[in-house]
């Protein structure tokens, strides 16, 4: 990598985000920056002034639902250093089971689903030799977790592919036919299985390029992690992480000096990878 990095984290004013953007000021040097970004300009702001890391911590305004926003901000970062380092797609957008999920079904796809994509077209293309791209994901993201007929929509195909599946399961949802395709009621489970899709497609199309110059993208799996978001969902926090916790073998894995081809273009949990396709019991 060059002398100074530069490294983005997107949804990072609180949990994993904030957590991610806190480890990396602590372990990057003092000429390097993290870009801490955000919907909130308020939220942003308040985050930023809470690190106390070496490294040098700018908050920006950023709606990972824009996708020209991103592109002009990964156009910024080109001109201004020559492109990134590290980059962590982190954005979700609210989902709670008090609402039907119809309802919530635009947003939190709009921001995982699309934020992943928009990250991987234009951040991809201006990361540095021996950068880091990961997507943070979950092990709900292994295509077993939908139906059988589903599979051939996300697995060996395009990013473009990708996209068109998991927009015409969000008009299913709209049009009341989802369940009657095979789509599960809940829409973490597409929405995760999509967010893995997209970084195997985009990852099929750059390996032989990236991983010469030690260049990774990946998608990851924090695990059971008490954020705001997750609280609504779980009864039992007793085995889960802290945002701080959860995010040191995400952070070993962004500042490795050397990566591990195994691990490319793959879903990894705790330094390990996550099967796309998990091994069938005899």
């Amino acid at each position: 990598m060059t002398a100074q990095r530069i490294a983005l984290v997107t949804g990072a004013n609180q949990g994993i985000g904030f957590a991610l953007v806190a480890g990396l000021a602590a372990r990057l040097n003092s000429e390097d920056l993290v870009l801490l970004t955000g919907r909130n300009p308020e939220r942003v702001a308040e985050a930023v002034r809470r690190i106390d890391g070496v490294a040098k911590v700018e908050g920006r305004v950023l709606d990972v639902t824009d996708a020209d926003a991103i592109a002009a901000l990964a156009e910024e970062l080109q001109e201004a250093y020559g492109g990134v380092d590290l980059v962590v797609s982190n954005a979700i957008g609210p989902l709670t089971p008090d609402r039907p999920q119809a309802e919530q079904a635009d947003e939190f796809i709009a921001v995982a689903n699309g934020g992943t994509t928009a990250v991987l077209r234009s951040f991809g293309p201006v990361l540095r030799p021996g950068g880091r791209l990961l997507v943070v994901a979950s092990s709900l993201g292994t295509i077993d977790h939908l139906d059988a007929q589903l599979h051939p929509l996300f697995d060996g195909v395009t990013l473009e592919q990708v996209e068109k599946a998991v927009e015409d399961w969000r008009q299913a949802i709209h049009e009341g036919t989802a369940e009657d395709q095979g789509w599960p009621h809940w829409i973490n489970l597409p929405s995760k299985v999509g967010q893995v899709a997209a970084v195997r497609a985009a990852a099929a199309e750059r390996r032989a390029t990236d991983l010469p110059l030690n260049t990774l993208i990946a998608s990851v799996c924090p695990g059971l992690v008490d954020t705001r978001a997750s609280r609504p969902w779980f009864d039992d926090f007793s085995q889960a992480r802290t945002p701080e916790a959860a995010v040191v073998p995400i952070l070993d894995l962004l500042l490795a000096d050397h990566l591990d081809p195994a691990n490319y273009g793959e879903l990894i949990r705790d330094r390990k990878v996550l099967p796309w396709h998990p091994a069938v019991p005899g």
